[in-house]
């Protein structure tokens, strides 16, 4: 059964150890406690495949900043978390993936961007429009919209990632054995994210946004593409 690390970062406040407790354990975490370091482990099924992950559920502190290249070296997959109530919060997760990327050196490293709180919705300070737009900047990222109040799009997150860790070993694997005198098997992910393989693991990803709610990022284009005469802004 294989096991992959995936590291959960973002900066104080934004709901990580919340959204973490609530996919491991499903409970709700009332207080907020700043988090130093804690690792859960859970099996789970994708696509019908065992896995098992050790999650790392990291600070959000400037003291603990240091302790973060120690997880983004052997960390797999990356859930970067900002809170939909704080802009700054999404902000400072450009920086994180930047370091990630330069830690990994690789442009193509398994991340996830997660708006929690999506239950706040009047307290709202990043549109989906503002998120969408950083998604696509990190080279078409899956953005979800969460809320780990109330289990909204939670398991998804983890999914999503460990999908596409899945898909990055599946490719090194066709690579290796392509290399040394046997077929590959031919992976390519396309702008419309259609990856397939020998195990029948390929899959067309046209959305890379959810928020639980019924709404998703083709949905988002549809409509900006209706609005674009009236020149609105879809917040």
């Amino acid at each position: 059964m294989p096991e992959y690390n995936i590291v959960v970062l973002g900066s104080g406040g934004v709901g990580k150890s919340c959204l973490t407790a609530q996919f491991v354990q499903n409970v709700w975490i009332e207080s907020y406690d700043p988090t130093i370091e804690d690792s859960y482990r859970k099996t789970i099924d994708v696509d019908g495949r065992q896995v098992v992950l050790e999650i790392l559920d990291t600070a959000g502190t400037e003291q603990f900043t240091a302790m973060r290249e120690l997880y983004m070296k052997t960390g797999q997959g990356f859930l970067l978390v900002f809170s939909i109530t704080s802009l700054s919060s999404l902000a400072e997760l450009s920086d994180l993936r930047d370091q990630i990327i330069r830690i990994k050196d690789d442009p193509r490293v398994p991340i996830v961007l997660v708006g929690n709180k999506s239950d706040l919705e009047d307290e709202r300070a990043v549109s989906r429009t503002r998120a969408f737009q950083v998604s696509q900047n990190w080279g078409n990222a899956p953005y979800y919209e969460t809320s780990a109040r109330r289990r909204a799009n939670v398991d998804e997150v983890f999914r999503d990632l460990c999908r596409q860790i899945l898909r990055k070993d599946m490719e090194l694997n066709a690579t290796r054995y392509s290399g040394s005198g046997g077929p590959g098997y031919g992976l390519r992910a396309s702008g419309g994210r259609t990856v397939g393989g020998a195990n029948g693991m390929g899959r067309r990803q046209k959305d890379w946004y959810h928020d639980g709610y019924g709404n998703s990022s083709q949905g988002l284009r549809r409509r900006a593409h209706r609005k674009r005469d009236q020149r609105c802004t879809i917040l």
